[in-house]
């Protein structure tokens, strides 16, 4: 049912079909509000979004000084969460929905469960994975070096 969704999204950009059919029986559609928190900075990763609508703003605390600072934006094709999924660290960044956001939910236990059967099969796959997070930190170096 999201198979086209999660085809489009440069982090599963390289997976089979079957693979994307695999994921997708395990996805959640989920709305949230104008001004809704989508997941909160320090809190545990329980799932991965993927943004199928609406612009989400992506916020962090400086600890030393409290001052929100925007990290960005998410939209439509985004997937945002997945970093506390991968290191099993507190989410970095606050997200909060700017207008009417609607997301695909992929839970933790099954994102990593599907991501090892997929490896087995075709390790290709997480060099791939690896080269679109790798793509992810050097934006994100860029940006607080501008």
């Amino acid at each position: 049912m999201y198979e086209d969704a999660l085809a489009r999204v440069n982090l599963f950009s390289g997976l089979r079909k079957k693979d994307l059919k695999d994921l997708a029986a395990y996805c959640k559609e989920r709305t949230f509000s104008p001004g809704s928190v989508l997941l909160s900075q320090g809190e545990q990763g329980l799932g991965l979004f993927i943004l199928t609508k609406g612009t989400a703003r992506i916020t962090r605390k400086s600890s030393s000084v409290g001052v929100e600072e925007v990290l960005g934006q998410a939209t439509a094709g985004d997937v945002i969460g997945e970093m506390a999924l991968l290191d099993d660290l507190p989410r970095s960044a606050t997200v909060t929905a700017v207008d009417e956001v609607t997301v695909l939910l992929l839970p933790v236990w099954e994102f990593r469960r599907i991501l090892r059967e997929i490896f087995r099969s075709d390790p290709d796959v997480g060099l791939s994975l690896l080269a679109v997070l790798s793509g992810r930190v050097r934006r994100a170096e860029q940006r607080a070096c501008d």
